[in-house]
C-alpha cells in the first residue's frame, strides 16, 4: 500500500502525511479522489454480528422505495447496479481502496451509501472524510481482542461511529441502537436522533414474534407508526437485524408500507444461514458465525428444529483472538452431539494446535475425542466426514467461512497465500459423492 500511495501522491505531500499512519493515508486518499463521500448520505453499520445482513436489508429496503443506493460490505461492493465480489476479505477496505470505490459509487449517480464499518477501520481512522448521516449498531460482544486488547477498547472503537454521525451537522445525526445490548445506551447518547430497537426493550419493539425454519413474522411500533414485518431469513436473530433496518427506514422518512415491502423483498444473503439441499434426508446449513455470541445464537436456533443429531464443523482463525477458541469449543460442546474442529485460516500458526485449543473447550462440555469430538484439519475432509456419517433427521452446521472464497494458510512457506475455497460448493460436492456411493 505504501508503494501505491507514493505513486499516487507527490513526494513532498507524502513526507508530510506519512508519520500519521492510517489517518495520514485516509487524508491522502481523500485528497487523491476529491473527498468523494461529500454530498452522499452515508449510513454506517457496525457491530460484532449481523452487519452484512443488516446492511443488505437496509439497501434492499431503500431501493424498493426508489432510492439510489450503493453498498459496501464484507461480501460485496455494489455501485447501485448489482454486487461485485469484495476480494479483499476486509469488511471496511483500506483507505485508498475505500475512497476509490466511493468515488466509483458516487460517479454512478448514487445518492445514498450503506457502509459496513468495522472497529479496526474506526480505530485506525480509515473512514476519515466519510460524513456519516445515520449510525447503526447491531450488538457488541467478544471479538477482535487480539487487536483492541480489551472489550472496552473494542466497544469504544465502534462507539466512534456514533460520535461521527452525531457531530455531522449536515447529516441526520441519527443512531439506530440495539436496546437489548448492554452497550446500547452508551451509543445512543452520542446522537441527537436515537431510535432504540429490541425484543425486550426499546422504542421500536418487536411483538407477536413467530419464527419458522424459513424466517419470521412479527409486529413492531415506533410512536404512532405500526409495522407488520415478514423476514425471509431464518433465525430469530434476524428479527433484530430487520428491526435495525426498519429503524433506518422510518428515520429517513419511509412509510410503514415501504419498510414492510423492502424487508420482505430480501430472500437471502450469501453465506448467512444458507441451506444446501441435494435431496438428502438431513439438513446442511452454511453460515458465517465465528464468534462465541453468534455460536450461541445459531445453536439455539437449530437445536430445537433438529430431530436427530446436531453436528457442527468449524475452526478458529490464526493470528486472531486466541481466547475465543476454547470458548467456541465449549459452546459447541454444550449444544451439539458431534463437534468437528477443522481449519479456518491458519495463516502462520500451527493448524493442529488451534484444533487442540478448540478441542479442550469441547472436552469441558463433555465431548470425548474420537467419539463425539473429532479434529480433522483439512476442511474438505471435515465436511466429507460430517456428510458421510450423517443420519436421517440430523443437522450439519458448517460455520465460520460463509461467503469467503479462500482459506489463508501456509504463511510460513508462502506468506499471504490464499487457497481457493467455496464452502457451499464443497458441501454440495460431499452430498453428491455420498449419493453416488449409496
Amino acid at each position: 500500500m505504501r508503494d501505491l500511495v507514493k505513486k499516487l501522491i507527490p513526494k513532498s505531500l507524502f513526507r508530510l502525511i506519512e508519520p500519521y499512519g492510517h489517518w495520514g493515508e485516509a487524508v491522502l486518499a481523500n485528497i487523491r479522489y476529491g473527498f468523494p463521500a461529500r454530498g452522499l448520505q452515508v449510513i454506517g453499520v457496525t457491530g460484532t454480528d449481523g452487519k452484512t445482513t443488516t446492511a443488505t436489508l437496509i439497501t434492499t429496503m431503500l431501493r424498493q422505495a426508489g432510492y439510489k443506493v450503493g453498498m459496501m460490505t464484507t461480501i460485496s461492493i455494489d455501485l447501485g447496479k448489482g454486487p461485485e465480489p469484495n476480494p479483499t476479505r476486509l469488511t471496511t477496505i483500506t483507505a485508498f481502496d475505500l475512497m476509490r470505490n466511493i468515488k466509483r459509487i458516487k460517479d454512478s449517480g448514487v445518492e445514498w451509501l450503506v457502509l459496513e464499518t468495522t472497529s479496526h477501520a474506526l480505530a485506525q481512522h480509515r473512514v476519515w472524510g466519510v460524513p456519516y448521516s445515520v449510525a447503526v449498531m447491531t450488538n457488541v460482544t467478544h471479538e477482535h481482542l487480539d487487536y483492541h486488547g480489551t472489550f472496552e477498547h473494542y466497544r469504544d472503537a465502534k462507539w466512534r461511529l456514533f460520535k461521527l454521525a452525531g457531530s455531522n451537522a449536515n447529516g441526520l445525526q441519527a443512531g439506530i441502537v440495539n436496546a437489548d445490548d448492554p452497550s446500547g445506551e452508551l451509543f445512543a447518547s452520542s446522537v441527537k436522533r436515537p431510535v432504540r430497537y429490541g425484543i425486550t426493550h426499546g422504542d421500536l419493539l418487536a411483538t407477536d414474534i413467530k419464527v419458522t425454519a424459513k424466517g419470521s413474522n412479527f409486529h413492531a411500533r415506533l410512536g404512532q407508526q405500526q409495522l407488520d414485518l415478514k423476514v425471509n431469513l431464518p433465525g430469530s436473530f434476524n428479527v433484530y437485524n430487520a428491526l435495525a433496518a426498519a429503524g433506518v427506514g422510518l428515520t429517513v422518512g419511509l412509510t410503514p408500507d415501504q419498510v414492510e415491502d423492502g424487508i420482505a423483498a430480501l430472500k437471502n444473503v450469501e453465506g448467512r444461514m444458507n441451506t444446501i439441499d441435494e435431496g438428502q434426508d438431513f439438513s446442511v446449513i452454511v453460515d458465517y458465525a465465528h464468534t462465541p455470541d453468534s455460536f450461541e445464537k445459531v445453536f439455539k436456533e437449530i437445536r430445537p428444529l433438529t430431530k436427530g443429531r446436531l453436528i457442527a464443523v468449524f475452526g478458529s482463525a490464526g493470528r486472531r483472538d486466541k481466547a475465543k477458541r476454547a470458548e467456541q469449543g465449549e459452546i459447541a460442546g454444550r449444544y451439539c452431539d458431534v463437534v468437528i474442529a477443522t481449519e479456518e485460516d491458519d495463516r502462520d500458526e500451527d493448524g493442529l494446535a488451534i484444533l487442540h485449543e478448540i478441542g479442550e473447550g469441547a472436552k469441558k462440555a463433555g465431548k470425548v475425542l474420537n467419539h463425539s469430538l473429532y479434529l480433522i484439519h483439512p476442511r474438505g475432509q471435515a465436511i466429507k466426514a460430517a456428510v458421510e456419517n450423517a443420519e436421517a433427521g440430523d443437522s450439519i452446521l458448517l460455520l465460520g467461512k460463509g461467503h469467503e472464497k479462500s482459506i489463508e494458510t501456509d504463511w510460513v512457506n508462502r506468506p499471504g497465500y490464499k487457497k481457493p475455497w467455496d464452502e457451499a460448493a464443497e458441501a454440495r460436492q460431499a452430498l453428491k459423492l455420498r449419493k453416488a456411493k449409496a
